[in-house]
């Protein structure tokens, strides 16, 4: 989760590659069984996706292939059926949608950001890098929803569904697809763009980070901070108002620390930050104990995600070169998470590689990439859906 992490991937992996070609040996250190998960034929992008608690399922964005909207909604994939055409889309169709996260404790249950209908093309504040294609939109109507509960609650299993997931004679069938206005609850509404959540471990926190409309007009650029809402006390505690960009935070696995990614010098170099959580006696969350800066370089570094060990973290970065975006590892020790730690290759393609995150078990890495063969209709390489098990980092 980015910024709209996803978005600006789709910015970055349209460019073509010009880093250096794909090393299958250097990589079978860390990734083997690789396989492609989504293809060209049905997505014409398709990326930022999440494990489900159980690992039998995958959230993730995506544009379907001959659509005429060009902004992403949202899907669940059955691995065991992937390849079949049975998906579950959660978003109503027109509507922007970003960053989405299982429940986990409650199966079938959702979290993400969404417009829930379709941004108003004079109500989104932009963002760019520079002179280049990285760009992404902040639709001021997004807000955070949870997919789910209606469906049981409510619905009971809504005709044209088989074993909870969208089925028709054509591929997907997302045409046919029921009004998800139906589905959806909305969690968080507030003022600007609203997404980029997450439930911590116990599910009694949401994580997000919130575009603060008037700090971005002072600044002439995107000024987000970082929230986190309780769902018990129905509280929002601001923790990171640090100026420049803070976003695409996540709960470490024992929920004591957060991490995130932050422009602060506010020249769009993202660099990797975690910082500590302060409790009260209750268990909510109050504010945040300390802030540990991970990466402090000449590159853009994102998209960070625990290991399920809280040991290290993945994250996407342009080390190897902006046309080359790579996944790389840094380690992380809570006990003395000051002492600075060589960051670690793990993917060596051509192209686009990132979003990384790991299934609850640490058995699998899933992230986004343009390895492969898929073309998008242009003829440039396809942003889709990948998994490998992890080998683990042991091969350093």
């Amino acid at each position: 989760m980015l910024s709209q992490i996803a978005l600006i991937a789709a910015a970055i992996v349209s460019q073509p590659s010009n880093g250096p070609q794909a090393d299958p040996e250097a990589e079978s250190k860390f990734l083997s069984e690789i396989r492609q998960l989504t293809f060209a034929e049905d997505w014409a992008k398709a990326g930022e996706s999440y494990f489900s608690p159980d690992g039998k399922q995958v959230v993730f964005q995506a544009i379907p292939a001959g659509s005429e909207s060009q902004h992403y909604s949202m899907y669940i994939l059955d691995l065991a059926t992937s390849g079949s055409g049975l998906v579950r889309p959660l978003a109503p169709i027109g509507s922007a949608n970003t960053c989405a996260w299982f429940h986990p404790t409650e199966p079938g249950v959702v979290l993400f950001g969404s417009t829930l209908v379709e941004p108003s093309a004079d109500n989104v504040p932009g963002y760019q890098r520079g002179s280049g294609r990285y760009r992404w939109a902040f639709p001021s109507e997004m807000k955070i929803v949870e997919y789910g509960r209606q469906v049981e609650r409510e619905m009971g299993v809504p005709s044209g569904w088989e074993i909870g997931f969208y089925n028709s004679n054509t591929r997907f069938g997302w045409m046919d697809a029921p009004d998800m206005h139906e589905f959806v609850d909305v969690v968080i509404d507030r003022p600007g763009y609203t997404a980029e959540c997450s439930y911590s471990p116990d599910a009694r926190h949401i994580l997000y980070a919130q575009v603060d409309e008037e700090k971005s007009n002072e600044q002439g650029r995107p000024d987000a901070d970082l929230w986190v809402y309780d769902t018990e006390t129905e509280e929002h505690t601001i923790l990171v108002e640090a100026e420049g960009y803070d976003g695409g935070p996540f709960f470490s696995p024992d929920g004591k620390w957060i991490c995130y990614r932050s422009d602060r010098k506010g020249n769009n170099l993202l660099q990797l930050f975690v910082s500590e959580l302060a409790y009260d006696e209750t268990g909510k969350i109050t504010g945040i104990s300390r802030e540990i800066q991970l990466t402090d370089n000449r590159h853009v570094n994102w998209a960070p995600f625990w290991h399920p060990s809280g040991e290290y973290l993945l994250y996407a970065t342009s080390q190897v070169s902006h046309g080359n975006y790579e996944v790389f590892a840094i380690p992380f020790d809570a006990d003395n998470p000051e002492e600075r730690h060589e960051p670690i290759r793990i993917t060596h393609a051509a192209g686009f590689d990132g979003l990384p995150v790991f299934s609850n078990d640490g058995e699998y890495m899933m992230w986004t990439a343009q390895r492969g063969d898929d073309r998008s209709p242009d003829g440039k390489a396809s942003s889709q859906l990948w998994i490998a098990k992890w080998n683990g980092l042991g091969g350093e």
